[in-house]
């Protein structure tokens, strides 16, 4: 991005042409609209051959969008559509002149292709065609999957389920998976369907798209017959020519077609452009996507479904949990069998007030479906990943090139909002803590950020590391342990050195060993840290500053799952300081007058850190607490053990409380983040909490701990205090918040 002045340039490859019924060219007529109205100059690249400028035209004549046409351009011969290795490398050729921001693509086998070329690191990949079951990840899929997601920036997700299940079955998605949503944009002048029922004339039902055995579509021409034998005159309109040829039954082609051919009730309309197909759902009554049982696990949303209710028109469709949160439990149109369809069309076909209810909900359900819902979403996106320049930044970069102004010292390439950018040096041997807050740092346009990894505490590159020490205004050492050590003594004048401080170095004795008069600001996650080290360190107060830890709250704010108010969540129980024996107390307690009382634990077993299984007292302390956990008859069933993983976001969306039951803690993450998503924390009060959380969320003991708890939910606080939870943390330790605050830092003087 080139500053405040110039818009990200966005590549987008996609199809605009004739039958807009299908899902891909919705995709990408919707993400170039959305991208122009979110602030993006767009350059739209063309699949196929331009055969009509009927429906590209229009995206020529948006401000800021650029249609190209490899086959007009005579980069690509034929008139066919481009392979996915062929367009590739259209895309790499495209881009060359001068790259683009970020690269807007579509279905995994391209970002496949995509994913080790020059494109990679820019690509916001938009993923459908994924295995839809974990027993249908393969392990070449799982590979193929993990390499988009390294190359990728952005991986936009349909589905909050689609989201969760790829976060569970590739961890490398994790942190970059951002709900995309399908986007409805209605034709110029269509109109929705005029309220109210049907009254005096036959009903119409409606039906777009393929035809094919799990689509019912068969069973679907059926309709009409069944439903004068019930009293319900109906007609049902087709619209669509592309019949399934299914192996597995080889004569539904045949029957398919005679159905739209000859069947009573039914009018067959064919293949129409996308505008057209929504015209005639609009002159319909009830919308038709009832679909075989098998589809009720799918990960992705119906555009179709949307449409219709965008419309005013509503819809058949099966109950599945997504369809559940999107229309309510008690939507009148859900329909698992044939028997439920023609039920429901009978209610609705004699009961005006129902047929209201059920186009009422469909329309509210698309509400978040439209065209600036999307640009909004990508707005947010885009401003996340390609933050402003800071006038304070660019400030101090100069002054330290003024500083630093020597010869032979090395020149810095020059900002791409006009002037020098700062340099930002991060060095440490363990990255996990800074990963954010570097992608952050190395997107920021008035920085130029370099890492020097080391391979342990004391293993690193010399010359490396002396390269960073020659180059670097600012140099963050990560871990105040050996590197902190090292850089203090080759610091140059005028250069800034800055050491964070975790809980674990503290107690160490690499600080001891630290020229304190060579470190400009040392950064400790808390208050009660910050005093800490200022009392067993002795250094300076005004050397020492706190800078929280950082929480995605983006990330981590998902829809709970239904009973998620009777969850209560653990993330991570070693060592045994973690306290999960204290936990336990305030679950037994919490279900002997409720047992839908269950706590969540995502956490390794202790067995698997070899340094706390080889300790007596460790493994007496588990020992104990397993032995309980099987012998309680309260506690049996009320204890779940997750697997370890980066999934944590999509876990929380079954936990509504979030415990912290440890001896000591710098910081305790866990808590925030379940506040980030929506949960109630429940601390017990570790040294320096109250300098963290509210002390309304800290308790004597775990009685105190599970009399609130109970509280909460009997007097239905819970949503309440979610929502005040939510708030709280966003305004403390919200991303957008520890990234201004390190900015600040990194600029000071």
């Amino acid at each position: 991005m080139k500053g405040t002045a110039v818009p990200p340039r966005a590549l987008v490859y996609g199809d605009v042409d004739l039958n807009l019924i299908d899902g891909s060219a919705i995709w990408a007529q919707g993400m170039v609209q959305a991208l122009a109205r979110a602030g993006c100059a767009v350059t739209l690249v063309l699949k196929a051959p331009v055969r009509t400028g009927r429906l590209v035209d229009p995206l020529r004549a948006l401000p800021g969008v650029t249609v190209r046409s490899p086959h007009a351009e005579g980069l690509v011969e034929g008139e066919a559509g481009m392979p996915a290795k062929q367009a590739a490398g259209v895309l790499a050729r495209i881009d060359e002149p001068e790259p683009f921001d970020l690269v807007v693509v579509r279905g995994r086998r391209l970002a496949g292709k995509l994913s080790a070329g020059p494109l990679a690191g820019r690509l916001w990949t938009y993923l459908t065609d994924v295995p839809q079951s974990a027993a249908g990840f393969a392990g070449s899929a799982k590979g193929e999957l993990r390499r988009i997601a390294d190359a990728s920036r952005v991986l936009l997700c349909q589905t909050e389920e689609l989201r969760g299940f790829l976060e569970s079955a590739v961890p490398a998605t994790a942190g970059k998976s951002v709900l995309f949503p399908p986007v409805v944009v209605l034709p110029d002048g269509l109109q929705p369907r005029p309220g109210g029922a049907p009254d005096g004339r036959a009903l119409k039902l409606v039906y777009t798209g393929k035809f094919a055995p799990r689509w019912n579509t068969y069973e679907m021409t059926s309709l009409p017959r069944l439903l004068a034998m019930r009293g319900v005159d109906a007609e049902l309109h087709m619209v669509g020519d592309k019949i399934h040829d299914d192996p597995k039954d080889p004569g539904f082609a045949t029957r398919m077609r005679t159905a739209l051919e000859t069947g009573e009730g039914v009018v067959w309309h064919g293949g129409h452009p996308r505008g057209e197909a929504m015209r005639l759902t609009a002159a319909s009554d009830v919308g038709l996507s009832w679909r075989h049982p098998e589809m009720d696990a799918s990960l992705e949303l119906s555009t179709k479904v949307l449409e219709c209710g965008t419309l005013g028109v509503p819809v058949v469709l099966n109950r599945t949990p997504m369809h559940e949160r999107l229309f309510g439990a008690d939507y009148p149109l859900f329909s698992a069998t044939e028997d439920d369809v023609l039920d429901a069309l009978t209610i609705i076909g004699k009961n005006p007030d129902v047929y209201t209810l059920a186009a009422e909900r469909c329309r509210s359900a698309a509400a978040g479906f439209t065209l600036d819902a999307a640009a909004g979403r990508l707005k947010d996106c885009l401003a996340q990943t390609f933050p402003e320049p800071s006038a304070a930044v660019l400030a101090a970069a100069e002054e330290h090139a003024r500083r630093s102004a020597a010869p032979g010292a090395p020149a810095a390439p020059p900002a791409p909002a006009g002037g020098r950018r700062l340099r930002v040096g991060v060095a440490g041997h363990d990255l996990k803590f800074f990963t954010r807050l570097l992608d952050y740092l190395r997107s920021r346009p008035d920085m130029e950020v370099r890492v020097d990894p080391w391979a342990a505490l004391r293993v690193h590159d010399e010359e490396r590391s002396q390269e960073l020490v020659d180059w670097a205004d600012v140099i963050v050492c990560e871990w105040c342990g050996p590197n902190a050590i090292w850089f203090a003594q080759r610091k140059r004048p005028g250069q800034r050195l800055v050491v964070r401080l975790h809980r674990f170095e503290l107690y160490a004795r690499w600080p001891r060993h630290l020229d304190i008069d060579a470190v400009d600001q040392v950064i400790c996650v808390s208050p009660h840290y910050a005093r800490l080290t200022h009392e067993i360190l002795g250094w300076p107060m005004s050397k020492i500053t706190t800078v929280p830890n950082w929480v995605d709250d983006r990330q981590l704010d998902r829809p709970k799952l239904a009973g998620a108010e009777h969850h209560l969540g653990m993330i991570g129980i070693a060592p045994s300081r973690k306290r999960l024996d204290l936990a336990l107390d305030a679950l037994e307690e919490l279900r002997r007058d409720d047992p839908r009382f269950t706590l969540f634990v995502k956490s390794k077993l202790p067995w698997e850190y070899w340094w706390i299984w080889q300790k007596d007292e460790e493994r007496a302390h588990y020992e104990k607490v397993f032995r309980r956990i099987r012998r309680s008859p309260v506690l049996s069933g009320g204890v779940v053990f997750d697997s370890y993983g980066r999934d944590v976001a999509s876990w929380l969306r079954r936990i509504g409380f979030v415990l912290s039951t440890s001896d000591d803690e710098s910081f305790h993450l866990a808590p925030a983040e379940g506040m980030a998503s929506g949960a109630v924390p429940a601390l017990l009060g570790w040294p320096g909490a109250e300098t963290i959380y509210d002390t309304r969320w800290i308790h004597a003991d775990p009685s105190a701990m599970a009399a609130s708890i109970a509280g909460t939910v009997a007097l239905d606080r819970w949503g309440a205090d979610a929502r005040l939870a939510r708030d709280q943390v966003r305004a403390a330790y919200g991303l957008d918040e520890v990234c201004r605050q390190w900015t600040d830092l990194l600029a000071a003087a």
